[in-house]
């Protein structure tokens, strides 16, 4: 079983529990995914599964890009099987838009080239890790981007009440602390929400739901995994 699948997020609602509780879920197309590679110790010194998700037109994709899926029959290609080089298999798809590796390190995944995987592989996985980018926010100030309270509103404060303020250190260290809670670009980075409860695994829609948020915007493009995190004590 591979580590984890793409998908992409289709945006939040509510559902109910068995015991009748309202749930706050995020509605997450988890693949299907193609197994585009496998990655081996012997040939790049790494083991790991590469997937893709996500149709790319070819008039958009790149001669590369369609080269990493089909054999093309290249003039390079044709040489390097002549000189008694080993061709590598291909998945016979169409390219894809998103395309991340797992790293498996040893483990026992029994996947193949070209095979494709659905959510049901979350059929029986309690929690899962949920790998997005963040919105984007732009050139942001203290206020919006670190919650500061802003200066007071009184006399004196003459436009200045949503600065920062005074972020000198005198003479000793006579510098500014690395760190120190700035203006700057506010958003656009991976977060990673761990420990998300599998509410519900729909295997005909291939639509996973998940109890609270995730990051990124809806249609963003997504990465679940298995979690690591262990809770209580000597349980995953």
């Amino acid at each position: 079983m591979p580590v984890g699948m793409l998908g992409r997020k289709v945006g939040m609602t509510q559902v109910y529990d068995e015991a009748g509780d309202l749930i706050p879920v995020t509605v997450i197309e988890a693949g299907p995914c193609v197994v585009l590679q496998l990655r081996s110790i012997e040939s790049d010194g790494y083991e790991a599964v590469q997937l893709g998700f996500g149709d790319k037109p070819r008039r958009l994709a790149s001669r590369s890009e369609r080269g990493h899926v089909v054999a093309l029959g290249s003039k390079r290609q044709k040489r390097v099987v002549a000189a008694g080089g080993e061709s590598l298999p291909k998945a016979d798809c169409e390219p894809k838009r998103f395309v991340r590796e797992f790293r498996t390190d040893g483990e026992e995944h029994g996947l193949s080239v070209g095979q494709e995987l659905g959510v049901g592989v979350f059929a029986d996985v309690p929690f899962v890790d949920v790998i997005g980018v963040s919105k984007g926010r732009g050139f942001a100030g203290v206020m919006k981007r670190h919650n500061f309270a802003g200066q007071r509103a009184s006399h004196g404060v003459k436009r200045v009440h949503r600065h920062g303020g005074s972020i000198g250190m005198s003479a000793d260290p006579a510098r500014v602390l690395r760190g120190t809670k700035m203006p700057g670009r506010y958003g656009n980075a991976h977060r990673t929400i761990r420990h998300l409860k599998v509410v519900r695994v729909d295997g005909e829609s291939n639509l996973l739901l998940v109890r609270g948020a995730v990051p990124g915007p809806n249609g963003g493009e997504l990465i679940i995994r298995h979690t690591n995190r262990r809770t209580g004590r000597g349980k995953a």
